[in-house]
């Protein structure tokens, strides 16, 4: 039943396939649920190093007979505020993991995505995350090597990290261009593995495949810019609605 709650059965599948370390969206395929309601369940009960599926299943329980003398609904109770907030930024943070970044890395962004100003100092993120300075500055030179932030100067001389709009277009290019050098290295080895073995052909219709993907992202991402500088009104921020958990 994808849009029901979870049952303590597939909390079980969800920690056996969080032991095989199985992508959160594999494990939403083979229960036929949304990846975000697997990556909100994950992330609700302990992330993905300490789930329990019966510790999980006893506190989603414990949670709904909590609020169920509420009048309101559970999901509007809980969409804003500070608790509802803390869901969200859990929620996008294994969204970022999922899509490969470390935790900590994907924690710093979460915190600069979901500020108003979009910006912070070094210090600023040690004091929200309760981390180390050490931590955030080997998070934040990943980010920057990916092109996910930028580096500013502020009138008190410090560095602020900043995510904007323009980011992503710099970030989505950086990302095909990171092809380039693969698309080389696999036509080298056609010549040095010679021309018509199937190793070479192998190696060809790989270049073939990554040459094509990377010019279709470049020319998507530059007809797609000016969406980054378009504000977008209120039908349009409720198109598309959740999927996850209900």
């Amino acid at each position: 039943m994808p849009g029901g709650r979870l049952t303590q059965q597939e909390r079980h599948q969800i920690a056996l396939g969080l032991a095989d370390d199985l992508p959160y969206a594999e494990i939403a395929r083979r229960l036929d649920r949304p990846t975000s309601t697997i990556t909100r369940e994950v992330m609700r009960n302990g992330g993905p190093m300490a789930y329990r599926a019966d510790l999980a299943h006893h506190a989603t329980e414990h949670r709904a007979h909590r609020r169920r003398p509420s009048s309101a609904g559970p999901r509007e109770a809980t969409q804003q505020g500070p608790q509802g907030r803390a869901e969200y930024e859990e929620t996008l943070t294994g969204v970022l993991m999922g899509s490969g970044l470390p935790k900590m890395t994907a924690r710093v962004l979460t915190c600069l995505f979901t500020v108003d100003e979009g910006s912070l100092t070094a210090a600023q993120l040690a004091q929200r995350l309760r981390v180390s300075p050490a931590s955030i500055s080997k998070a934040i030179a990943f980010l920057e090597s990916q092109s996910l932030v930028r580096r500013e100067r502020d009138e008190r001389r410090r560095d602020r990290y900043i995510v904007d709009d323009e980011l992503f277009y710099q970030a989505t290019i950086a990302s095909a261009r990171a092809n380039d050098q693969l698309i080389a290295t696999a036509r080298q080895g056609v010549a040095v593995l010679g021309p018509g073995s199937p190793a070479a052909d192998r190696l060809e219709k790989i270049a073939r495949f990554l040459d094509f993907v990377s010019e279709n992202i470049l020319r998507a991402a530059e007809q797609g810019r000016a969406v980054l500088h378009t504000k977008p009104s209120t039908g349009q921020l409720l198109e598309r609605p959740d999927d996850g958990l209900r």
